[in-house]
């Protein structure tokens, strides 16, 4: 197995207290797999990959739990060991493409330094490479884009080069946060398709943090789905978006405006999303659940249902039958 995620905790002090914003999370990865990690703003999936390459600054940090790389712990490991593993066997793509891009620097000099601190290669080699990777997302005229820097591109432009970054080293592993949000959707295609093709061809594993359940849909082998800081459902693709065991899953499908027939109303999942600060006991999200009882007082365990995990004292379909408190 690639990675290894266990019982991972990640919390942040706060002036009102410890903010528990991921909670005993676990899930595994091997290579040539993708895993989309879905849930609502604030459900945890950003954190859960920080967490992964050790990128939780104080006042946060990792407060328990293991993440295992190629047999290797990361939770505790030094600094100096994490910079070596990131960008080379790792790489994360962030939502903001200025959180990878030196305002100050050409294009060119990011890419060549990032081939060069990692490998011993001449600094045309290195340049062609960089070349080459702005070409596989889509850049036309890459040589001549080169030279310039992050201003002189738009906002989908620079997050195409920072895809191009995190490509550079054909990476064991690809943290990816919602790194087409910004783009076009003929270019966001091109990049699904450039990752597809990545792990096909190099065996990549790939975790892919999206709201976008359509982009998961194609991209994904697996789905996990987070809600306050914890996973609720994980599965096969095909199998928890088609027939979603967990409450909160079948509200997120169906507040999906292609699922609604007609002229009729959009569904939507009635309340908030509970403050991570203020979380009572039980199931978090029993208060916008119609199927709750009073048995959801007490936080469920994550467990096989058929050939998937689930969080939820009543899975679908049983909740259909549920009696409510």
């Amino acid at each position: 197995m690639l990675l290894e995620v266990t019982d991972l905790q990640t919390e942040f002090a706060t002036r009102d207290g410890v903010l528990r914003a991921v909670q005993g999370v676990s899930l595994s990865l091997d290579r040539g797999q993708v895993l989309g990690l879905v849930g609502e703003s604030g459900s945890g999936k950003s954190v859960t990959g920080f967490s992964i390459l050790g990128l939780i600054d104080p006042p946060g940090r990792v407060a328990g739990g293991s993440v295992r790389f190629d047999g290797e712990e990361l939770v505790g490991a030094a600094e100096e060991r994490l910079r070596a593993l990131r960008g080379k066997r790792i790489a994360m793509i962030f939502q903001d493409p200025m959180m990878t891009l030196n305002p100050v620097l050409s294009v060119e000099t990011q890419m060549v330094e990032t081939v060069l601190a990692h490998e011993k290669v001449t600094r045309q080699a290195a340049r062609q490479r960089a070349i080459e990777a702005l070409g596989r997302v889509g850049i036309a005229s890459p040589a001549e884009r080169l030279k310039q820097y992050p201003h002189q591109f738009s906002g989908g432009m620079r997050q195409r080069v920072a895809i191009a970054i995190a490509l550079l080293h054909s990476p064991a592993l690809i943290i990816a946060d919602e790194p087409t949000t910004a783009l076009d959707v003929t270019v966001q295609g091109q990049i699904l398709y450039e990752m597809q093709k990545l792990v096909r061809e190099v065996g990549s594993a790939l975790i892919w943090i999206t709201h976008d359940l359509a982009v998961i849909a194609g991209l994904a082998d697996r789905v996990a789905v987070m809600y306050a800081g914890r996973i609720v459902e994980e599965g096969a693709v095909d199998e928890v978006l088609d027939a979603p065991a967990h409450p909160y899953t079948r509200g997120l499908l169906d507040s999906v405006p292609a699922n609604n027939v007609g002229a009729r109303r959009l569904n939507q999942i009635p309340g908030m999303t509970p403050s991570a600060l203020k979380l009572a006991a039980g199931c978090a999200f029993r208060e916008r659940c119609r199927f709750a009882a009073a048995r959801c007082g007490e936080m469920p365990q994550l467990q096989a249902h058929g050939s998937r995990r689930v969080r939820c004292h009543f899975p679908l379909p049983a909740a259909a039958s549920a009696a409510v408190a």
